[in-house]
């Protein structure tokens, strides 16, 4: 029954809408902010793969998955492999170092998200200098934990600079392209502005004053389903929504 309930969603319907909404969004920004075009990651954690293809199908290129398994599963599908020849996926999950072999062998890795310390970044630097032939870079994000909370991953925002610095230094194989938040669920935007994607725009600042990097190359992954046209007039340069786009998601606990 659930199966066929989530059959039954509007693929590409959903993703209509959500780039409407994206597009409208982007005109509240400030000036400074318009020439930047947010990308949507579809993030596809449960679905089935005839989803999936759905939404590439719907020129959906960039696609989400949190659980290390689930990606490798899916990145080495027969049908994706033939169909989505162009498939860019993104790791958004918790990384655990014994489990970065399994996440850099998938077909179409585009970006690890969640890198949330040095040790990590170094973990993975040498496991993609190892698995990649080329000279290609591993795109990659710092997670921040803008909101402290203890059952959350990522650094604190204090470290982002001094992390950022040891990664420019220390990983040649990895293009750090910007940093990442979760944030508290269920922020009241009828309050303002989010606090932790305030938080998130601070880190950049700081990180491109003591770096010297311009600010624009400095991407930030911020806002989901319930809040990303907030995080989209702020700035935000990547989003990440799954439910709005691929409907109601079962809770998993295996990873």
């Amino acid at each position: 029954m659930l199966r066929r309930a989530m059959t039954d969603v509007d693929v590409k319907l959903g993703l209509q809408i959500i780039r409407e909404r994206i597009q409208k969004a982007c005109l509240l920004r400030e000036p400074e902010l318009q020439c930047i075009e947010p990308t949507l990651v579809a993030v596809s954690k449960t679905k089935p793969v005839e989803m999936l293809i759905n939404a590439y199908d719907a020129d959906q290129r960039h696609f989400g998955e949190n659980y290390v398994k689930e990606l490798f599963e899916k990145g080495n599908d027969s049908k994706i492999l033939e169909h989505c020849k162009d498939i860019k996926w993104h790791f958004i999950g918790h990384l655990q170092r014994n489990k970065i072999n399994k996440v850099i062998a998938v077909p179409g890795l585009h970006m690890i998200q969640t890198i949330d310390s040095e040790k990590l970044a170094i973990a993975v630097n040498t496991a993609w200098a190892k698995h990649s032939p080329s000279d290609q870079k591993l795109k990659i994000m710092l997670q921040v934990n803008t909101s402290q909370e203890e059952e959350k991953n990522g650094m604190h925002p204090s470290e982002v600079v001094e992390v950022a610095k040891n990664v420019l230094e220390k990983c040649p194989n990895l293009e750090l392209c910007g940093l990442m938040t979760i944030g508290a669920y269920g922020y009241d935007i009828t309050l303002g502005p989010n606090p932790d994607f305030l938080c998130l725009i601070e880190c950049r600042k700081a990180l491109s004053k003591e770096l010297n990097i311009d600010w624009k190359k400095i991407h930030l992954s911020m806002g989901m389903s319930d809040d990303f046209e907030q995080a989209v007039e702020l700035g935000s340069t990547i989003i990440r929504v799954g439910s709005s786009i691929f409907g109601y998601r079962p809770k998993k606990t295996t990873v």
